[in-house]
C-alpha cells in the first residue's frame, strides 16, 4: 500500500486505539517497506516516520510495542544479518532516521545532547558517518602507538561475542601483552571469559524490548563507561574496538572520536573473501589492522570453579564405565525457525543411544519452552527403559550412570565447562555450536533456519577440532526434510 493509506489508518488509530489493530498495522507497513526495498532497492522515509510515531505516541508502552517490534523485529533484524552490502546500507538508512526522529522528541533531549557534541545534528549527519566507518575500515594508521587500554564492545550475543570477540581479545593480547583489556556487556561474558585473568569485564546490558527510546539507554552507559575509562586521554594511548556491536546499533551511534575508534565491518563489505567463517573472517580483519598475520580460534575461558565441577562428574561418569559423553543442546536462542521436531530429537538421541555405554548430557534449554521440550524427551527415554537424571549443575557429581540421558539445567560458563568434558557437540545453530568449536570437541550442526549460503558459512562453528554443518531446509512450504534423513546424515558425518 502506499504511504498515504498507512498514514491515514495511523491517524485513524492514534483517536480509537486498538491493540490488535496497531499490531497488525504495523506489521503491514514494515513488511511493505521490506517489499519496495527486495523490489528496487527503495527507501520509503515514510513507512519508517510512520512506524517512529506508533512506537513514541502513547503513554502505554505496551501500546508503543506494536511500533518498536515490527520496526526492530521485522525491518531492522531482517537487514543486519545476509553479509550482503545492500542490505547494511538500507541498516545504515533505517536507523539513521531512527535516531534522527528520536532526536526531534522531547525525551529524545539526551540523545540529541550527546549526539551533538559528537558534531551528529541530522540524518545527513550520522548516515555520513556511518558510511564512512564502514568504508574505511580496515586502516592500521589509528594504532600508531601501543595502546595502554584497549576497550572491546560485546557482540551482546554469546554465539558472536564466542567466535568474534574472542578473536580479538587473543589477537590484542598477543600483540599488547602490556595493554589493559576491558570488555564492555552483559553479565554473562563472566561465563565465557571470567576464566581469562588479562580481561576485565565492565558490565553493560543491552534491552531488546521496550519502547524505542528505551532502546538507547544502553548507548548512554556505554558513553559513561567509556568515559571512565578514558578519562580526558586523547593520545592514542586508549582505543575502542567496536565488532559491529548492537551496543553502538552497528556503529550508527558513536562512542569515542572516531580517530580512536576502530569498527570492524563484518556485515556488508562485498571485498570480503566469501567462504570465511566469522571468525576467520575476524582474524583476516585483524591481519589488515595490525599488519601481521596470524590466526587465533575463537576461545572460552569459563571461571575455574565451573571446570572443576564438570571435570569431577566426567571422572565419576568414566570411572562407572561409560565410554562416550556427548553434549546436546537444543536450544534456538527464541528463533523458532532454527528448531525442527520433537520427534527428530528423540529419534536423535535413540540412535545415539544405540551405541552402549553413551551417556547423552542434555541441555535443558532456556525459558519455559526449552525446558518443557527437553523434560518430554528425557520421560520419553525413561518410558523406553533408559537410565534417566534430571538435575542442576551443582547436583551433578551425585549422578552415577555408564549409559542413559542426563537433563541437567545450566548457565552458559556451566554448559561450557560440560561440553569440554565432552567427546562431541551436536545441536541447533547457537551459542553452544560456537562454544564447543572453541574448545576442541568435534561439532555436528544442525543449521535450519536460513537458505542464505554466506550466512551459513560465516556462522559456521571454527575450532581446532571436526566442525560439521548438516543443512536443513525449513523455509519451504511444506517443509522439504525428513527426520530418519537428518538422523542418517548426522550419523555419516560422526563417522567419517
Amino acid at each position: 500500500m502506499k504511504p498515504a493509506f498507512y498514514r491515514k489508518k495511523w491517524t485513524a488509530l492514534q483517536k480509537n486505539t486498538d491493540k490488535d489493530e496497531l499490531n497488525h498495522l504495523a506489521r503491514q507497513i514494515a513488511l511493505s517497506f521490506l517489499d519496495r526495498y527486495f523490489y528496487n532497492d527503495h527507501h520509503e522515509e515514510e513507512y519508517i516516520r510512520i512506524l517512529c510515531e506508533m512506537a513514541t505516541f502513547f503513554d502505554d508502552n505496551e501500546l508503543n510495542n506494536a511500533g518498536s517490534s515490527a520496526l526492530f523485529g521485522i525491518i531492522i533484524e531482517g537487514l543486519c544479518d545476509d553479509f550482503e552490502e545492500l542490505q547494511t546500507r538500507a541498516y545504515n538508512k533505517v536507523m539513521s532516521r531512527v535516531v534522527a526522529f528520536c532526536m526531534e522528541l522531547p525525551a529524545g533531549k539526551k540523545l540529541a545532547g550527546h549526539l551533538k557534541a559528537f558534531g551528529l545534528e541530522s540524518y545527513d549527519d550520522i548516515l555520513t558517518r556511518i558510511e564512512t566507518i564502514r568504508s574505511c575500515n580496515n586502516e592500521p594508521g589509528k594504532l600508531v602507538r601501543p595502546p595502554e587500554k584497549i576497550i572491546l564492545l560485546s557482540r551482546v550475543t554469546i554465539g558472536a561475542d564466542v567466535a568474534i570477540t574472542s578473536v580479538f581479545i587473543q589477537r590484542l593480547m598477543h600483540e599488547f601483552p602490556n595493554a589493559e583489556i576491558i570488555v564492555i556487556g552483559g553479565d554473562k561474558l563472566k561465563d565465557i571469559y571470567g576464566g581469562n585473568p588479562h580481561v576485565r569485564i565492565r558490565e553493560v546490558d543491552y534491552s531488546r524490548h521496550g519502547s524505542l527510546l528505551e532502546r538507547f539507554k544502553s548507548w548512554f552507559l556505554v558513553l559513561e563507561a567509556i568515559a571512565k575509562e578514558c578519562g580526558k586521554e586523547n593520545d592514542g594511548k586508549r582505543v575502542v574496538f567496536d565488532p559491529d556491536s548492537r551496543l553502538s546499533q552497528l556503529g550508527v551511534l558513536p562512542v569515542v572520536r572516531d580517530d580512536r575508534y576502530l569498527f570492524f565491518n563484518s556485515r556488508g563489505k562485498d571485498s570480503y573473501p566469501k567462504k570465511m567463517s566469522i571468525a576467520e573472517l575476524t582474524n583476516h580483519w585483524m591481519d589488515q589492522i595490525l599488519g601481521k598475520s596470524r590466526f587465533c580460534y575463537p576461545r572460552v575461558w569459563p571461571p575455574e570453579a565451573y571446570r572443576k565441577t564438570a571435570e569431577r562428574f566426567a571422572a565419576k561418569l568414566r570411572r562407572t564405565g561409560c565410554k562416550q559423553i556427548i553434549a546436546i543442546n537444543f536450544g534456538v536462542g527464541g528463533n523458532a525457525r532454527k528448531r525442527l521436531t520433537s520427534e527428530f530429537e528423540e529419534k536423535l538421541l535413540l540412535n545415539l543411544l544405540r551405541t552402549p555405554d553413551s551417556v547423552i548430557l542434555l541441555d535443558q534449554g532456556f525459558g519455559a519452552e526449552e525446558v518443557s521440550r527437553s523434560r518430554f524427551l528425557v520421560e520419553s527415554l525413561k518410558r523406553r527403559g533408559f537410565d534417566t537424571a534430571w538435575t542442576t549443575f551443582d547436583s551433578l557429581t551425585d549422578i552415577r550412570m555408564s549409559g542413559g540421558v542426563v537433563g541437567v539445567m545450566t548457565g552458559i560458563g556451566e554448559i561450557a565447562s560440560l561440553i569440554s568434558q565432552c567427546d562431541e557437540f551436536i545441536g541447533y545453530d547457537s551459542a553452544c555450536q560456537h562454544i564447543a568449536a572453541s574448545l576442541g570437541v568435534p561439532t555436528y550442526t544442525v543449521f535450519a533456519g536460513s537458505n542464505n549460503p554466506r550466512f551459513i558459512r560465516r556462522w559456521n562453528a571454527c575450532g581446532p577440532a571436526k566442525s560439521e554443518i548438516i543443512h536443513v531446509d525449513t523455509l519451504t512450504h511444506p517443509p522439504m526434510f525428513d527426520t530418519d534423513d537428518i538422523v542418517n546424515r548426522i550419523a555419516d558425518a560422526r563417522s567419517q
